[in-house]
């Protein structure tokens, strides 16, 4: 599977059938030969991304996958991983030639729109054979729009094929939205709760205390980091009083305790909630923790893996303040990374999400969908800690007001 990480560049995906020009076209916009080229079918095995720039459109990643008609054993595997690359990408190409379109191309239109991706269908190879009318006229019945001719011998319709790409592509690719630049402005100060403790990578901080340094600083204010046990002394010394205070959701009680209830106060993983994950389903789905019963399954959802420890925030802790606060017998379960489900998602109760610093907004969208679908109720690590703790309704106060004038990313 390709993972789309922390790349914030758009990911087109290109698909078709072997041998149907793929990599001829990737080569063809990158502008240089980045895709091998044969005329022996399946030359491309599995998806590989491929970063560069297109001239008079900006930095993307293609990714480049195997044929969607691949066969045997073998085949069908690098089929399915073909298909798994439609979480991570943000629009798709979809190469046909010689006025040929089947099951194949069928499927993979309907795994598009499962996915809610646009798409162009791109008739490539159309120095050799053009596309007729008959075959025109049912890709525009199949699709709702028109097909795209283009040859990678002559570059045909080339700057005409960039500018449907670019038009076609969804702008919250492009767009990177600030974390906190609604809640922040010229020279606020914002506190930074960072407990060190035995979770913390060894000399650096963690990726959501650094992207909400980053982001503070973009947005010309001032962030000032300090250890939970700090917090009364800076405060009680200094006289400042922030704009907003952060927390690490393990340290929320002592920080609702340090932070005055004057002072705006959430925590790193809620404000990675509302930053990429689907948060009115957050919103809706936490109060749900008071309905658990004796012998109900919870799911917890690691988008990264790291070194698990003895106290572990999604296998241990999360588990330990959930029992206690609802009473009951409850079994959970926890996937890491982005590896499948063990169990049908229907046989939970709840779903909690972590903040998901390591994957994108559209891979952490994707991954909520199967349980939002299903009607189970899904949350975020941080909100479900606020909820049992009862500091719910302080954690989530400074991302409510003004919520209904938000943009929408996915």
């Amino acid at each position: 599977m390709v993972n789309k990480g922390r790349e914030s560049k758009p990911h087109i995906g290109i698909y078709g059938r072997r041998n149907n020009g793929k990599s001829s076209l990737i080569n063809s916009l990158a502008g240089q030969d980045i895709a091998i080229v044969s005329d022996h079918p399946g030359t491309t095995t599995d998806p590989v991304k491929k970063s560069f720039e297109i001239t008079g459109f900006g930095p993307v990643i293609l990714v480049d996958t195997a044929g969607i008609d691949d066969s045997g054993e073998l085949g069908l595997k690098r089929v399915d991983r073909t298909l798994g690359t439609l979480e991570i990408i943000d629009m798709a190409l979809l190469v046909v030639t010689d006025n040929s379109w089947g099951k194949y191309e069928d499927e993979l239109i309907k795994q598009f729109d499962d996915h809610d991706l646009p798409y162009i269908v791109i008739h490539s190879k159309s120095d050799i054979q053009q596309p007729d009318a008959e075959f025109q006229h049912t890709i525009l019945r199949l699709t709702g729009s028109p097909l795209f001719e283009f040859s990678s011998a002559d570059k045909r319709n080339y700057e005409e094929l960039i500018s449907l790409i670019r038009t076609t592509i969804p702008e919250h690719s492009f767009r990177t939205p600030s974390l906190l630049g609604d809640l922040i402005t010229y020279g606020d100060i914002v506190i930074l709760i960072t407990p060190i403790d035995i979770e913390a990578p060894a000399g650096r901080l963690i990726l959501p205390q650094m992207q909400a340094i980053r982001d503070i600083l973009d947005n010309e204010a001032v962030a000032i980091v300090l250890k939970e046990r700090e917090v009364d002394s800076f405060l009680k010394k200094t006289g400042v009083k922030p704009a907003l205070a952060i927390t690490d959701s393990q340290v929320f009680v002592k920080a609702d305790s340090s932070i005055p209830h004057d002072i705006p106060l959430t925590s790193f993983s809620i404000m990675l909630a509302r930053f990429k994950g689907d948060f009115d389903n957050y919103l809706k789905g936490t109060p749900k923790i008071s309905e658990l019963k004796d012998g109900d399954r919870v799911l917890l959802l690691e988008s990264c893996t790291h070194h698990v420890s003895c106290d572990d925030i999604g296998r241990t802790k999360i588990p330990r303040w959930i029992t206690a606060f609802t009473g009951k017998k409850i079994e959970y379960d926890v996937v890491a990374g982005l590896d499948a489900l063990s169990r049908p998602v229907t046989d939970y109760s709840l779903v909690i999400q972590c903040g998901g610093c390591m994957i994108t907004r559209k891979q952490l969208y994707n991954r909520l969908q199967p349980a939002i679908r299903a009607g189970v109720p899904v949350t975020n690590y941080g909100m479900a800690i606020a909820y049992v703790q009862g500091i719910y309704d302080r954690a989530i106060a400074p991302f409510i007001k003004g919520k209904a004038n938000e943009d929408t990313y996915l």
